[in-house]
Parts: C-alpha cells; sequence; structure tokens
C-alpha cells in the first residue's frame, strides 16, 4: 500500500476502499454498517477518546464516501462531530502576559471582555469578547494569541465560521467548493462528498460495454500523481476496472486553448473558465466582474462534449483529477449532459487497491492525445502559454498581456485591480489552488516538484501545436 502524507489522508483512504470493495462486490447497502468496526477494532481507541466515538465518526465518513446528504447541494460537508479538538476562544492571554500597569488591553477592549486575575495577570472572557482583536494589537509583549482554526485560515473566501456550538459551517453562498479546508484540517472534521459508488454502478452497468462504453478523462496533473509506477501503468489500471477508453482532459485543454484565445482577440479582455472555484469565486464575489468569464466550457467539459457527441454508440463519462471543484461544476446544467461523474486521485486509488490490481505489474497503455501545451494547463502559468501559442499558430492580430494567478488570492488580488482600471492586462487566467492543479486539495500528493513533472509530461507530447493535436486527435476519434 502506498505511503499517505497525513494519518487523516489514510483514513479516508481506507474507508474510501472499504466502500468501493462492497460496492464492485454488489453488497454495500448490505454491509455499510460493518466499516466503522473495521477501521475503528478497538478494544483501544487510537484517534479518538473513545472507541465509540471513532466509530461514530467513521460511520458520518462512510455516509460521505457514499454520496453524503443529497439535501445539502455543497459537495464538503462538516462532519460536526469530528470537529471538536480546535481552541473554541479565538483569543486567549498566555503565560507571557506581565501583569503591566499599563493595562493597554483592558482600556482598548470595546466590551470591557478584559479583566485582571488574583495574580494580576490579564484575563479574557469568552462570553463576551467579540474577537475583534484590538487587545493582541496592542498589547507590548505579545502575550494575546490569535487561535484560528485551520480551517478558517485556510479559507481565502470567509466560507468558514463557527457556530453557535462552536463548530465549523460553511457557508454555501460563499464556498466556491476548492477544498481548501478539507486538505488542511488536522482532524479531518472538513471532507468531500464521494460519488465514487455512482462511477462503479456506471462501470458495472455498462455491461462490458454492451450497453455503452465507458470513457474516464484524465487531468493533466496525473503525471506527478503516480510516483512509483509509469503513467501508462496506471493508464492499465484504469482500464482494468472496466473502463473502455482512457482519454486525456489536456485533448479538451487544447480545443478550449483555441477558442479562448479567440474569444480574447474578439472581446479585448476576458477571465478564463478552466478553474470552476475560480469562476464561482467571481460568480460569488465580484458578479459585476461576471461578463467577462469566458464562454467556454472547461476542458473537462469541452472533452466530454466532443467524445459524447462524435461516439458511435451511447457513452458515459467519468473525469479523474485532483479538484473537489469539479464535483460541483458536473452538477451545472451546461455541464452534466457531457459528464456523468467526477472521481478524484483520492479516489482512484482507492477503487484500484479494492481491486488487488498492482499497478507495478502492469504493462503500459500509451496516452497519446494532446500536445505540450494542453498538458501544462495542469499548473499555474499553463493555460496562459497555451493562449499565446494559439495566438501565434493562427496569427491573430492580437496581443496577449496575461496575468497568471497562482492562489485564490492572487486571483482577487488581480479581479480587484481590473475592476478598479489599475490592471494592465487583458487575460486573467486564474488557478483557485496555489501551483494549479497540481496542487488540488485530493492530490495523492502536494510536492513542489509537482509542476516540473507535469512539464516533463508535456515535453513527451509528439503534438507539435495545439492545432495538430486537435486535428490529429478529431481523426481519429
Amino acid at each position: 500500500m502506498r505511503s499517505f502524507e497525513t494519518d487523516v489522508q489514510l483514513l479516508k483512504y481506507r474507508i474510501l476502499k472499504e466502500v468501493a470493495e462492497r460496492a464492485f462486490a454488489g453488497n454495500l447497502m448490505e454491509s455499510y454498517y460493518e466499516i466503522p468496526k473495521i477501521i475503528s477494532p478497538g478494544p483501544k481507541p487510537t484517534m479518538r477518546c473513545c472507541i465509540y466515538k471513532e466509530r461514530a465518526i467513521a460511520q458520518e465518513r462512510v455516509r460521505l464516501a457514499m454520496g453524503g446528504d443529497s439535501r445539502n447541494p455543497n459537495v464538503i460537508e462538516i462532519i460536526p462531530l469530528a470537529c471538536d479538538e480546535c481552541p473554541v476562544e479565538r483569543y486567549t492571554v498566555s503565560q507571557s502576559c506581565r501583569g503591566c500597569i499599563s493595562q493597554r488591553c483592558i482600556k482598548n477592549c470595546p466590551k470591557n471582555a478584559i479583566t485582571k486575575d488574583k495574580n494580576g495577570k490579564a484575563f479574557i472572557d469568552p462570553d463576551i469578547c467579540i474577537e475583534c482583536g484590538r487587545c493582541a494589537k496592542v498589547c507590548p509583549y505579545g502575550a494575546i494569541t490569535e487561535n484560528v482554526r485551520p480551517c478558517e485560515r485556510s479559507c481565502k473566501v470567509g466560507a468558514i465560521h463557527m457556530n453557535e456550538e462552536k463548530k465549523a459551517e460553511i457557508d454555501p453562498e460563499k464556498c466556491i467548493a476548492c477544498g481548501a479546508c478539507v486538505y488542511q484540517c488536522p482532524f479531518g472534521a472538513a471532507m468531500d462528498k464521494s460519488f465514487m459508488v455512482d462511477a462503479i454502478n456506471i462501470i458495472k452497468n455498462a455491461d462490458g460495454g454492451k450497453n455503452y462504453k465507458v470513457v474516464a478523462i484524465v487531468a493533466p496533473a496525473i503525471a506527478s500523481q503516480f510516483t512509483d509506477v509509469s503513467l501508462g501503468q496506471v493508464v492499465t489500471a484504469i482500464r482494468r476496472l472496466g473502463i473502455d477508453y482512457v482519454v486525456e482532459a489536456a485533448m479538451g485543454a487544447d480545443m478550449v486553448a483555441e477558442k479562448e484565445a479567440e474569444e480574447l482577440a474578439e472581446k479585448g479582455f476576458l477571465t478564463s473558465s478552466c478553474c470552476p472555484a475560480f469562476v464561482k469565486y467571481i460568480e460569488t464575489a465580484m458578479p459585476d466582474m461576471a461578463q467577462h468569464i469566458s464562454h467556454n466550457l472547461s476542458p473537462m467539459a469541452e472533452i466530454g462534449r466532443y467524445v459524447k457527441i462524435n461516439a458511435e454508440m451511447p457513452v458515459r463519462t467519468i473525469f479523474i483529477g485532483p479538484c473537489t471543484a469539479k464535483k460541483a461544476e458536473q452538477q451545472k446544467m451546461t455541464v452534466d449532459l457531457w459528464i456523468d461523474c467526477v472521481l478524484t486521485f483520492e479516489e482512484l486509488q482507492a477503487m484500484i487497491d479494492s481491486q488487488n490490481i498492482v499497478m507495478s505489474v502492469m504493462d503500459e497503455t500509451p496516452l497519446e492525445d494532446a500536445s505540450y501545451f494542453g498538458r501544462v494547463f495542469g499548473r499555474s502559468g499553463g493555460l496562459t502559454e497555451a493562449v499565446l501559442e494559439v495566438v501565434k499558430e493562427k496569427g491573430l492580430d492580437f496581443e496577449v498581456k496575461a496575468e497568471a494567478c497562482d492562489g485564490i488570492e492572487a486571483c482577487k488580488t488581480a479581479l480587484l485591480r481590473a475592476k478598479a482600471g489599475k490592471l494592465d492586462k487583458n487575460f486573467i487566467e486564474g488557478m483557485a489552488c496555489v501551483g494549479g492543479c497540481v496542487g488540488g486539495a485530493c492530490s495523492l500528493n502536494h510536492e513542489v516538484k509537482g509542476r516540473a513533472k507535469v512539464d516533463q509530461y508535456g515535453k513527451k507530447s509528439e503534438k507539435e501545436s495545439v492545432g495538430n493535436a486537435v486535428e490529429t486527435y478529431k481523426v481519429g476519434v
């Protein structure tokens, strides 16, 4: 079994694997309740205060691994029972407090929430404190510390807050489904819903290709994930699951690059449409900038559309990538016709292992659809390179001045500058995750070499240009 970055990731994998094994066997509904006892066999707890709490939390993880609450449209949910180990009070007084006579903290508190205890040290009453932070700013010793929960700190759009019970809560109106909280929560209380069972049912109901063909569309970030085997072996393993064809989402990226370059030249200013979390951020936080979002589909949806329209028999498509926001994108009316299900790399690993498929002994299946430029969409700046290449290939009379934004904070800055007329650029490439797709929340690893590996993957392409890749693919399909 592969190693994992954290034990939270390992726990998630173990539950996904158990669910996948039962879904493939056809007895999930009769046996899902057994999984918590397999995860926490006892008699002593290994993660929580008692074995009963461990199992209760595991049962919630099983629920999310089976699709979660259908009444909640958000693809990320908080497990309240798992959210209880972080500090409750945001501002606390540390041992560094000297009980000074200046009393700046007391005098600057607008609610009189700070008093002195019997030892002369400052004390903050959490029932009165409004968490304004003024006391921390004026303390000469830096003795007042701010305890920001990891999920709140990771959420750069302010979608997570603490409810009355001091549990994390997601505001669906602000959430962009980027999954940063999923990756950063040290107790795994934030978790993305899995549609893995849907994918397995798609595979099984195809009946070996008799009813329809199943096509897996893999994101270019896959080149940075399965480090102990070749990409060709991963493709073989995917097909061994019962999938008929594996195509590159990078091929869709080539198609999108062609269309997006032409749209940019026509309109004069554009923001990219490839990252669904970036698009959702514009729509929710800066709706007046939504008019500038590219009208093109994302690479995932574009290649799904092409495959379905040109297939000789019915096709079901499953996208595989590192992104939680793709799960939300798939639910859009403009996308669900072309993409039937979205899996993450974490879920793919669990599915492969559930079927005892050993990738290291597999033969290689080539994956040779896309150009270098389509493949580097998997990291920040890749889309910009592709658009510049298309402008050159097509001889468009337009100068591209791009701002490649690495992470949602950089996206916010660029959008605000553009809105204020202070951005000397005409194209904003937005990637919500730092590093681009290689930094996606559900990546198997988040190593810094991910960008370089995607570049290496791109350089292996035999397609000389974006146009060459698109035309060759269309002829071959």
